[in-house]
């Protein structure tokens, strides 16, 4: 590496040729025409982020050094756009989205960042020049904890998206400071540690003391009369935080904008008592300080104890007081008149976290700006749309009302307020229905009097959406029937996708370069043009070409997980993947009873080592803390690997691999590589997925059931190219209904029979026979997601998948086939519905 930098070859820092924006304010600097975006210009931006921001030269710099200066660099050329983008929208006083959600799965921004900017190459030749590899500065980054799954990461495919369509949108969450949990694995069991992603802080925030947000809790609430003679109610808090906002840039591709993601931190009002800390109680001191921080600092606490239901429900009405505050004060122009307020937002309700800002919303109407209760209520419901992300009873959040009403005190009597309303109009519909009207009731009685968030959502919200159109048809008919019968108007479907930067231009580069060769570059943004690969599907050169990508994406995969993990993938196998939280319903266990079942043929001699499909498993889930079971379940996961990875009598023809902390990081290496994709929950359980869209848009083929968005990938790519097992969704209700009994099936299946007791022998756990009895025994006695009831069909479809993969070249179509087919599952697609069918907004250039 050089001493010192050939200044010779740097542009000089103050040519700049800014041009005038439109509406007459500042000039812009526009990339396109800036002499920064040349490698000289770029190593101007990063030598000077190198002295300024870390303090020291290029011959002392670390390797964190040079990320942050990269990144930092980087991030000044999407400063000025998006400083234009503010600009533009002032201007323009048109409706914006306002994404209100818990979750924000970002993945590493440095790559989405240069796609955007269009300064890989320049940046890579620059740093080359000074003996400094981009690919080991990629490496230095540290994902933001700012999300858990599939709801986070749709979030973020959907601010990507809106900003590539030129449409205004601000995402709204928390910066939480240690996210969710790193998972590690100790003896098999997972170990949640802290993320830790902040430790050497982010170079993507910007950080606007100015603009801190106060947000009140507790106290109580008093009447009054105003100089009008009008009884008003006051809200009179007992304590509060301030919530300072941290702005992240969302590029657009191909575009000039760059829309905001703003997170909130929690701090509080008096941060530190010097009389206390001179008295020598330190603690005391800072007492405030960290209860307050506690806000915001992990993503959804663990609420098994009153204290962590508390701290949640502080989490979402901090973060969605804020969010309004921000959006009424600083985004809308002085003296805006707020009866109009519907024609400048929509707050989009990502699931059920954000409702709280409803009553939020009309309290600010009513007790802040004056409003009448009517002529609140309706600019309220003209401002708010829900999704609905679950069909699961237990997931639609229900908060006690003596929990809501001591923390929220003013929001209880708002909510108490909405609930007589809406029954009124519930009885006057229908009449005599007692049942009907406490069944919709937003306060339910049983088991305590609690709010139920989601019936409050669908009654504030202009339209109430599904995820995929078996979800959104099971929505209206299972989950909120009574509601779908009062206003069917406001159900509609809108079938989730995924952005095509992050993961297929982005992740995998290959597949990227050989589309891009044949049909041009365009897909980027508009993804429905893959449907020109279909033909190559029987073009045996593009398919020789295809498999040679799959095979490089497989040793980029091994390298990787080699070195972060120390798992050594074996070549020429199968690779069937199933990541995703681990939850029940999502049936890791029917994967694992496939493993097993495999396994035992074996050791049986019913089935001929030489006769298996080379194949390894990868998992990659994380369990919530407090969710006993499926920590259990990923324990004997562990277990069974350590048994079957190093059997000899295997010939290593099958095995498994599980990576610990499975993130988007490890998702853009995985996903690519990746030939089988397990989609395999229990039918009218998944509302849509998301990965099976990644999966299949990347080359994979799905074995699944028709559950969620499967039904709809099915639909497209075809039944020769999809492997489907089990019983749907109506014929999973009436085993229900009459009465299921896994016991039984148990008995009668000699192949599942031996499989569970090959778990229960001990063998798995050094000789203990029942160390895992907890899994085994709630799917005996139990079996809440009918793995045993689709187990024979399962297995069925996965000889089916040996069968293919025996024969590569109809693998190869088939895969083909799957791109091809799947450009449909874009988020750009998403938001187009969304805009058509429910936001009502449109782009501002």
């Amino acid at each position: 590496m050089p001493e010192s930098l050939n200044t010779d070859s740097v542009a000089n820092p103050t040519d700049r040729m800014p041009v005038s924006v439109p509406n007459g304010n500042d000039p812009i600097a526009v990339i396109a025409d800036d002499p920064r975006h040349s490698v000289s210009g770029f190593t101007t931006e990063f030598i000077r982020e190198l002295h300024n921001r870390q303090g020291v030269s290029l011959r002392d710099a670390s390797l964190h050094d040079k990320f942050q200066a990269t990144a930092s660099a980087v991030r000044h050329y999407m400063v000025d756009e998006w400083l234009e983008t503010k600009d533009k929208n002032a201007a323009a006083k048109q409706k914006t989205v306002g994404y209100l959600s818990a979750e924000y799965l970002l993945g590493p921004q440095l790559d989405n960042a240069l796609l955007a900017t269009d300064l890989t190459e320049i940046v890579e030749e620059s740093l080359a020049q000074h003996g400094i590899d981009l690919a080991q500065v990629r490496e230095q980054e540290v994902e933001p904890g700012l999300g858990n799954g599939g709801l986070g990461r749709l979030a973020a495919c959907f601010i990507d998206s809106l900003a590539t369509m030129d449409v205004p949108c601000i995402g709204y969450g928390i910066r939480y400071e240690y996210g969710i949990f790193r998972q590690t694995f100790v003896d098999g069991h997972q170990v949640e540690e802290a993320d830790k992603w902040l430790a050497l802080e982010s170079p993507w925030e910007f950080v606007h003391p100015e603009n801190a947000v106060q947000v009140n809790f507790a106290g109580h609430t008093e009447t009054w009369t105003d100089e009008t003679g009008r009884e008003r109610t006051r809200w009179v808090p007992g304590w509060g935080v301030q919530g300072l906002p941290y702005n992240y840039l969302v590029p657009g591709y191909g575009t000039r904008r760059v829309n905001t993601l703003r997170l909130w931190g929690a701090r509080a009002n008096n941060q530190f008592d010097l009389k206390t800390f001179n008295q020598g109680d330190y603690v005391e001191a800072v007492r405030a300080q960290t209860f307050a921080e506690n806000i915001s600092k992990v993503l959804y606490p663990e609420d098994s104890t009153p204290q962590g239901k508390e701290l949640r429900l502080q989490q979402q009405y901090f973060f969605v007081a804020c969010s309004l505050r921000d959006f009424i004060e600083n985004e809308l122009e002085p003296g805006f008149d707020l009866h109009r307020l519907g024609e400048r937002i929509i707050f989009q309700l990502n699931d059920t976290h954000p409702v709280i800002a409803v009553p939020e919303l009309m309290r600010i109407l009513i007790d802040e700006k004056g409003f009448e209760w009517d002529e609140a209520w309706e600019v309220t419901k003209s401002c708010f749309a829900y999704t609905c992300h679950t069909l699961l009873p237990e997931a639609l959040e229900v908060w006690p009302t003596e929990l809501l009403g001591r923390l929220l005190p003013r929001h209880m009597q708002i909510i108490n307020l909405i609930n007589v309303s809406f029954m009124a109009e519930v009885r006057a519909t229908f009449p005599g229905d007692e049942e009907r009207a406490l069944r919709m009731s937003i306060v339910t009685e049983h088991p305590v009097q609690s709010v139920r968030m989601a019936h409050l959502a669908t009654v504030a919200g202009s339209k109430v959406n599904g995820v995929a159109a078996l979800h959104s048809q099971l929505l209206r008919d299972k989950v909120l029937p009574d509601f779908s019968a009062l206003w069917p108007e406001k159900f509609t479907n809108v079938t989730n996708g995924v952005t095509p930067r992050r993961f297929v231009r982005q992740s995998n580069p290959g597949l990227s370069a050989l589309v891009t060769s044949r049909i041009g570059g365009g897909w980027v943004k508009h993804l429905d043009q893959f449907d020109g690969l279909e033909p190559l599907a029987d073009d045996a050169g593009f398919r020789e070409e295809f498999r040679a990508v799959k095979a490089a994406n497989k040793e980029r995969l091994r390298e990787v997980l080699h070195k972060r993990d120390g798992i050594d993938l074996p070549e020429g196998h199968l690779l069937d993947v199933m990541v995703k939280r681990l939850h029940e319903y999502k049936r890791q266990t029917l994967k694992l009873l496939h493993v097993v079942s495999l396994y035992e043929q074996v050791l049986s001699g019913k089935r001929k080592v030489e006769d298996l499909t080379p194949r390894t498993v990868v998992f990659g889930a994380k369990a919530a803390p407090g969710y006993r079971l499926a920590k259990d379940i990923i324990h004997l996961i562990n277990s069974v690997a350590a048994v079957v990875n190093r059997d000899p009598r295997l010939e290593g023809r099958l095995g498994i691999a599980f990576p610990a902390n499975y993130n988007v990081t490890l998702a853009e290496k995985l996903i690519p590589a990746a030939d089988l994709s397990e989609q395999i929950s229990l039918a009218g359980m998944e509302a849509s997925g998301t990965g099976n869209m990644k999966f299949a848009l990347n080359g994979a083929l799905t074995i699944g059931t028709d559950d969620g968005a499967n039904v709809e990938i099915r639909g497209l790519v075809g039944d020769d190219n999809f492997f489907l097992f089990g019983m749907d969704e109506p014929a999973a209700a009436a085993l229900r209904e009459q009465g299921y009994r896994p016991r039984s099936i148990y008995e009668s299946d000699e192949t599942l029979r031996a499989t569970i007791d090959l778990i229960e022998s001990g063998i798995f756990s050094g000789g203990r026979g029942g160390a895992f009895g907890s899994v085994t025994s709630a799917l005996l006695d139990e079996d809440r997601f009918m793995a045993f009831a689709d187990f024979a069909s399962y297995l069925e479809a996965q000889e089916a998948v040996e069968a293919k993969y025996a024969d590569q070249e109809a693998w190869t179509r088939s895969a083909i086939l799957n791109v091809a087919r799947t450009g449909y599952f874009s988020s750009d697609r998403s938001m187009r519905d969304y805009l058509d069918r429910i936001w009502h907004a449109g782009p501002v250039v």
